[in-house]
């Protein structure tokens, strides 16, 4: 089994790209971006947990069973954000 090895530099630029983009998103917090603001500040999250989960948890490079484990695993988080908010949202139209 080939195990394929990632150079310290590699580790390092993603590790400034984060602090970066953590920079970038306190910034931006500071503007008045309208209902632009939570969209924004939420791509900027999934650029983050995108390098994290390729870089420092090795998808990048692992098998197609642990990408596929991945997106199982976010597909499932869906579902359950999915019920929980139709839950949440829909409590006002009891009447009691």
């Amino acid at each position: 089994m080939n195990e394929h090895t990632v150079s310290p530099r590699t580790y390092l630029s993603v590790y400034g790209l984060l602090i970066a983009l953590t920079i970038l998103t306190v910034g931006i917090s500071f503007l008045n971006l309208g209902m632009w603001h939570s969209s924004v500040g939420l791509v900027i999250a999934v650029c983050k947990a995108l390098l994290v989960a390729l870089f420092f948890m090795h998808l990048l490079y692992s098998s197609k069973l642990a990408s596929i484990m991945a997106v199982a695993s976010l597909f499932w988080l869906g579902i359950l954000l999915t019920l929980t908010l139709s839950d949440y949202l829909t409590r006002s139209w009891l009447a009691y």
